[in-house]
């Protein structure tokens, strides 16, 4: 397998200085965050969402405070080379800075704490919103309210099962052999499994297509959401990274 996210040319093509961008600058940019983020909201539907790159080595905090306990550590790089994204949820100025509540692709699943925004890349703006229906065994993916794609899928057995929550879209996966588990392409997650999981580093949940199209649609996974190798091509069209990705 080969990783193929791009990423990091996509950041270099984009004009943006990742270690000599001004502050302030970013601060004018996150200024519209607090109107359209919902810290704990499950709902995009409609209101877009903001995203940005770890540009640098973080500490996220349970609060926007250097002095509060430190919920994890963040990278600059996924587990599969790829560079690391977080979900922003809500902005808050401090006397040390601007703070951003970010969603964290950890367990437990849902776990969301504060990083200094300076550690971030410039936000990023998605329209789209992925929800996924475990019981119906359906994938949905809505552009400014509106669903623009459907698919039947395959999600996890009961013994392992796909997790529930809130979760985004981290990253993008191309360069599969022919033939192989994955399909011709997958996107990363950043729910884990608590369980086991088919996706190979970390438990990371995966979207991904599939060798197996007879088995779906499907409690058929290890944990990973499965679909058919026409309907996964049709949708990375569609889907950016970043983008919030609901399971029920």
């Amino acid at each position: 397998m080969t990783t193929s996210s791009s990423h990091r040319g996509a950041r270099i093509g984009s004009g943006r200085t990742a270690r000599g961008r001004s502050v302030v600058a970013l601060i004018v940019v996150a200024a519209g965050l607090v109107a359209t983020a919902q810290a704990n909201a499950g709902d995009h539907l409609g209101r877009g969402s903001h995203w940005a790159f770890v540009d640098q080595r973080a500490a996220v905090h349970v609060a926007p405070s250097q002095a509060s306990r430190i919920v994890t550590r963040l990278s600059t790089t996924t587990q599969d080379g790829t560079d690391e994204l977080v979900l922003i949820l809500a902005q808050r100025s401090r006397p040390d800075g601007v703070w951003m509540k970010v969603r964290l692709p950890i367990l437990p699943n849902n776990s969301t704490g504060w990083v200094k925004a300076a550690r971030l890349s410039r936000p990023r703006f998605v329209h789209t919103w992925l929800r996924v229906n475990r019981a119906h065994e359906r994938l949905t993916l809505f552009r400014d309210g509106r669903a623009i794609f459907r698919a039947r899928i395959g999600v996890g057995r009961p013994e392992t099962p796909t997790p529930a929550g809130n979760f985004y879209i981290r990253d993008k996966l191309t360069g599969f052999p022919p033939g192989t588990l994955y399909g011709p392409l997958a996107f990363g997650t950043s729910a884990r499994s608590a369980v086991l999981t088919d996706w190979p580093k970390d438990g990371v949940i995966g979207i991904h297509g599939t060798n197996e199209p007879d088995l779906l649609p499907g409690h058929v996974s290890h944990g990973c959401m499965r679909m058919r190798n026409e309907d996964i091509l049709r949708l990375a069209k569609l889907l950016p990274v970043g983008t919030p990705l609901t399971i029920t």
